[in-house]
This record gives structure tokens, C-alpha cells and sequence, in this order.
């Protein structure tokens, strides 16, 4: 865990938010600037600066399971809901630490961006 990291702090209580849902591996906190109606973070409670440097399966596998968890809380797996991984700068990643976004409660356009 880095002491400098913003989701570090979050996933320590150092720093408060929104929170969702937790598990033991990883945890989903609202987007303090929403793309969506509902805009849902979820991040591992350990550090890997992105998705290139998780190697982690297990904790991969939750954070995809409580994606589709909160879909459900948030009732929108029905209507149709996206996660996405943004990696790195050229990808669009604004905070070095692995997280996911959930977004719906819209429909959501293709391509992205």
C-alpha cells in the first residue's frame, strides 16, 4: 500500500467516500464526478499502479464479480451497464492505481471517447 496514493488512502479509511459494496480483496465507492447516473468505482485494497502490473488473478476475478454486484444493487443489469479499465495515460487513467468504472443508468454510446 503507498501512503502518496489516492485509492490507497481510500481503501485504508484514511480518506473518506462514498462506499457501495466491499469484500475482503477489493472494495466500490461512487465517482465524485460522474459520467453516468451511476458511476461506481471499484478498486483492489492492494496496490498495482494498473492493469499491467496486477498479476493477481484471484483479486482480478473480484473486482469483475463485484462490478456485476453493484450492477445489481444499482439496478441497472437489466438495462444494460459498462465496465471499463483505463490504463495509463494514452488510455486515459487519471489515478495510478488499478480501478474499474462502473457506469449506466443511460444508454451508454459506441465508440467511447
Amino acid at each position: 500500500m503507498s501512503t502518496t496514493c489516492l485509492f490507497c488512502r481510500i481503501a485504508s479509511g484514511e480518506i473518506s467516500a462514498a462506499l457501495v459494496a466491499e469484500r475482503e480483496s477489493c472494495l466500490a465507492f461512487r465517482d465524485i464526478a460522474p459520467q453516468a447516473p451511476v458511476h461506481v468505482l471499484i478498486i483492489p485494497r492492494t496496490h498495482a499502479s494498473s492493469l499491467n502490473d496486477s498479476s493477481a488473478n484471484p483479486v482480478l476475478a473480484d473486482l469483475l464479480a463485484l462490478a456485476r454486484d453493484v450492477a445489481l444493487q444499482e439496478g441497472i443489469a437489466e438495462s444494460g451497464y459498462r465496465v471499463v479499465v483505463n490504463t495509463n495515460d494514452d488510455g486515459g487513467q487519471s489515478v495510478a492505481h488499478l480501478h474499474l468504472h462502473v457506469l449506466g443508468g443511460r444508454a451508454l454510446r459506441w465508440p467511447p471517447g
